[in-house]
C-alpha cells in the first residue's frame, strides 16, 4: 500500500507572518515561529512536519508565494 507524504518548504525571509497558511493547514503542520526574520516579521515554520499530507493548501493561500509543497509516494510495509 502506498500513501502520499508531503514536505513544506518555507522561504522565511519572504514570509510576512500573516498566518493564513497556519489557518489553512488541516493537518496542524504549521505554526508561527517565536523568532523574526531579518525584516522583523514573525514567520511560519513547521511544527509537525511528519504530519504533512502534501495537500498544498498552505501554498495556495500564501499571498507572498513563499511556500513550496513537495509530494512523495511512500510504500508502507505490512506486518
Amino acid at each position: 500500500m502506498t500513501r502520499i507524504k508531503g514536505a513544506v518548504v518555507i522561504q522565511t525571509e519572504q514570509c510576512k507572518g500573516c498566518g493564513l497558511c497556519v489557518e489553512a493547514c488541516a493537518s496542524n503542520v504549521l505554526t508561527m515561529s517565536v523568532n523574526v526574520n531579518s525584516k522583523g516579521y514573525v514567520y511560519s515554520t513547521s511544527l509537525n512536519p511528519e504530519l504533512c499530507i502534501g495537500c498544498a493548501s498552505c501554498a495556495v493561500v500564501c499571498p507572498d508565494s513563499c511556500i513550496s509543497v513537495y509530494r512523495q509516494s511512500v510504500k508502507e510495509e505490512r506486518d
